[in-house]
């Protein structure tokens, strides 16, 4: 599995191209929102000759899916996300303006990922694993053969996702990465919503949020 990042949007949103061996590729995450970036995603997909099948989103957030409108209109793709965060898919204009941004009104969801367990193109399938708090809906994207978790804005190199938007928890993102990241090992590698990748162990050492909890935890059990 290969796997790209562009950074889109004066939001520094990372939108993903993920492909194999088949030529068939998912955009995560789709963030353009200019005819700049339309272009550039165009021209990386012309490059390497690939096929889009689907726009997967981690989250419905207005800077992650601008760009699932142009996807759809170009290359006919559907567009999966959870239907719990369709209420954050709604009102992405309106979110977009209070940042300024300007955003375009999106389409309804095809495919509800909170009812589906995997994500399949080509040769790859990729595990649709829940990890509410950031959003209501949140989900991140694993692939086992590369030991590849597309995080969304669940867990960034040494911080987290807000929770203080519409939707969002603290006690659940907390127990999202703890319970359904954490577990799954110290030599995947994860890839975030913004910012640089890292992988579960480097966070598991140096994340204060996540060693604040496993401490509080071994003090607690002695």
């Amino acid at each position: 599995m290969n796997v790209a990042r562009l950074i889109f949007n004066p939001i520094q949103e990372n939108t993903y191209i993920v492909w194999d061996e088949s030529k068939e590729c998912v955009i995560i995450d789709a963030g353009n929102f200019s005819a700049r970036e339309d272009s550039m995603l165009t021209e990386f997909i012309q490059k390497h000759e690939l096929k889009p099948v689907m726009a997967v989103n981690t989250h419905g957030h207005f800077d992650h899916v601008m760009g699932v409108g142009y996807l759809k209109e170009t290359y006919g793709v559907q567009f999966a996300c959870s239907q719990k965060d369709a209420f954050l898919v709604d009102s992405a204009v309106q979110s977009g303006m209070m940042f300024g941004v300007k955003c375009a009104p999106m389409p309804a969801i095809d495919v509800d990922l909170a009812s589906v367990g995997e994500i399949k193109f080509g040769n790859t399938t990729l595990r649709v694993i829940e990890t509410p708090g950031h959003t209501p809906g949140h989900v991140s994207l694993y692939d086992e053969a590369t030991k590849s978790l597309f995080t969304g804005d669940t867990l960034f190199r040494e911080s987290i996702g807000r929770t203080d938007l519409p939707g969002g928890d603290y006690s659940w993102i907390m127990r999202s990465i703890l319970e359904q990241i954490l577990p799954l090992g110290d030599d995947v590698t994860i890839y975030p919503g913004h910012g640089e990748k890292s992988d579960i162990g480097h966070e598991t050492l140096y994340n204060p949020f996540v060693t604040e909890v496993l401490n509080n935890e071994v003090n607690y059990k002695g």
